[in-house]
């Protein structure tokens, strides 16, 4: 189970984006340009993406599959990880052990669902995310989850994810080391590497951008540069 640390919480001014988990994951200086200088540029991968989100995030969907009670786009937060955002699904399970559920009988065990595109990655960016979400339900609703499941597209099923230590303590590392650098508001340098190819942001990142420490300094100078000529 998660340990709360009350001694350190932060504030929901300085809450980050849940889902920053897996930009910075894939890379530190993609994190950075979208949430520290809010860059963005969509690419096929984003889009097919967003869209298998917005059919998972339809709240007028309410379901109930026998004995379990499904919530979509359930919003999430964590003081102690200073983080918030969305669960795609989280499914209750009925369970001894579980939690009560307002309006509900008997307790039920939150169980999170989350939806991915193509296949499952070599990283491990999509359980550090699913797990961070275990670890926001967890705090807010006083509960032990052991587990949760992703959904891939491509081989249109699931996978169970368990959330040991390893995972857990990947996770609070990853949150520090984003708020440290939030703070800073500090774009880091990267090395170019194969990911590059894939990265929604490449067409502003290289190749001169990785020289420098700004996006948006690099942008002001050929704004400049183009008033100039």
């Amino acid at each position: 189970m998660f340990t709360f640390d009350m001694r350190k919480e932060y504030p929901e001014e300085d809450f980050l984006l849940l889902s920053g988990i897996q930009h910075f994951v894939f890379c530190k200086r993609q994190w950075a340009l979208i949430h520290i200088e809010q860059q963005w540029q969509e690419n096929l991968l984003t889009v097919e993406g967003g869209i298998l989100h917005e059919k998972t995030h339809d709240n007028t969907i309410k379901e109930k599959r026998g004995s379990v009670i499904i919530s979509r786009g359930m919003r999430i937060f964590s003081p102690t990880l200073g983080i918030t955002g969305m669960c795609d699904v989280v499914e209750f399970h009925r369970s001894r052990d579980g939690i009560n559920l307002y309006g509900r009988e008997g307790t039920y065990q939150p169980i999170p669902v989350e939806y991915k595109r193509g296949k499952p990655k070599q990283d491990r960016a999509d359980e550090l995310q699913l797990c961070a979400q275990a670890m926001c339900l967890e705090e807010m609703l006083l509960c032990t989850i052991s587990e949760g499941f992703l959904y891939y597209g491509e081989p249109k099923r699931r996978f169970k994810i368990t959330f040991d230590d390893s995972l857990r303590d990947e996770v609070k590392r990853i949150c520090k080391e984003m708020h440290e650098l939030y703070a800073k508001r500090h774009t880091p340098k990267v090395k170019t590497t194969k990911a590059c190819k894939s990265c929604s942001l490449r067409e502003l990142c290289l190749p001169k951008l990785c020289k420098n420490p700004s996006a948006i300094d690099y942008m002001k100078k050929a704004v400049a540069e183009i008033n100039l000529g």
